[in-house]
């Protein structure tokens, strides 16, 4: 890969002066207990040769979209928001259409909701979630999923009745890299890879890890799922940064997706850390 070929299409950026982040909480977590900024990650990213990013949406929150945005639109390394809204609104083709219609709303690309921290594992095929599914679809976006093994299959269900919607797992379904187990993660992820609206980003691998004591052999063998099942045209490379910076820095993230694909050709390797992002997502890179 050539420098300004890279696309990181999964990072994040929060303020903690403007709203809590719930969710770092515990001693694990704590080095995360402070505001990053697009100034954070910008020399980072350019010391990587990452050329463009895609931010994605931490909180529950209808203030954070537009805030994201206007971070888009003020530099040029963002070109693409995946934001936030109430899927189970009623008047949520309405709301995205404000955010499509607002300022900087053409860097909207996709949404997402914590599908992960809902108690019901069938969370998204309510009829209400449906409901705001379909909107998305309509508005022309993506649909991010950040969910847990057993609700994969939640996930195939809701895909497979929305076809003209593209839905982006997030994080490879996080699989328990930890114990080291495959399935039934493994079995569950195929049946969502078989359906051709589906995509997988190769990202959030090494905070699922041992902590402290992964290698990058330790990942091999979830990577090599993804990438028989999704096949190199359908993954998308992720930082989540800041995320990862818990077991590694940006630079080094980087470097463990590149060995993880490095038996793929330069044209696979280009649609992974490149080509695919821009297709999913539409970006717009200058």
């Amino acid at each position: 890969m050539t420098g300004r070929e890279i696309i990181d299409a999964h990072h994040h950026l929060w303020d903690l002066s403007a709203r809590p982040q719930p969710w770092i909480a515990g001693e694990t977590l704590a080095p995360l207990k402070r505001s990053f900024s697009i100034a954070d990650l910008q020399p980072q990213a350019r010391a990587a040769g990452v050329r463009a990013t895609v931010v994605v949406q931490t909180v529950c929150a209808p203030e954070e979209t537009p805030e994201l945005l206007a971070v888009a639109q003020a530099g040029d390394l963002v070109a693409g928001v995946v934001g936030w809204t109430d899927l189970t609104a009623p008047d949520v083709a309405d709301r995205l259409a404000a955010l499509l219609e607002g300022p900087g709303g053409d860097g909207l690309v996709g949404i997402r909701h914590q599908v992960q921290d809902e108690a019901d594992p069938r969370w998204l095929t309510r009829p209400d979630v449906r409901r705001g599914l379909v909107a998305v679809a309509a508005a022309g976006l993506a649909y991010d999923l950040v969910v847990k093994p057993h609700q994969l299959a939640a996930a195939t269900a809701a895909a497979a009745g929305l076809t003209g919607l593209t839905f982006v797992l997030d994080h490879l379904g996080k699989p328990p890299v930890v114990g080291g187990a495959t399935e039934p993660w493994a079995h569950d992820l195929r049946r969502f890879a078989a359906l051709p609206n589906t995509v997988c980003k190769l990202s959030g691998m090494v905070t699922e890890a041992a902590p402290g004591a992964w290698k990058v052999q330790d990942l091999r063998p979830y990577a090599d799922t993804v990438l028989e099942a999704f096949g190199p045209h359908r993954l998308l490379f992720g930082s989540d940064w800041p995320v990862c910076t818990l077991e590694a820095d940006y630079g080094r993230t980087l470097s463990v997706a590149e060995e993880l694909t490095a038996s793929l050709s330069p044209t696979e390797k280009k649609l992974i850390f490149h080509g695919n992002a821009v297709r999913v997502y539409a970006l717009r890179i200058p």
